[in-house]
């Protein structure tokens, strides 16, 4: 009966983990997301246009991965 105990304490760890773990691939796949519609956004402007916000096309991923990843 002691080993019966052992598995259910477990079982509602290993789920609570599982939650973490689908929590962590939202928030990865957020942020992702966000990185991509920024990247589309920009790289449909003109080079006129990116001018105009002070930045240049060879800037539009390192901008686009600062808006979604803060780094």
């Amino acid at each position: 009966m002691a080993y019966a105990n052992d598995i259910n304490s477990a079982a509602p760890a290993s789920s609570a983990s599982f939650g973490g773990v689908f929590k962590s691939l939202a928030e990865r796949f957020a942020r992702y997301r966000v990185y991509r519609e920024t990247l589309l956004e920009l790289s449909v402007l003109d080079d006129r246009d990116l001018a105009d916000l002070g930045m240049s096309r060879a800037s539009i991923r390192a901008v686009a991965y600062e808006a979604a990843y803060g780094n």
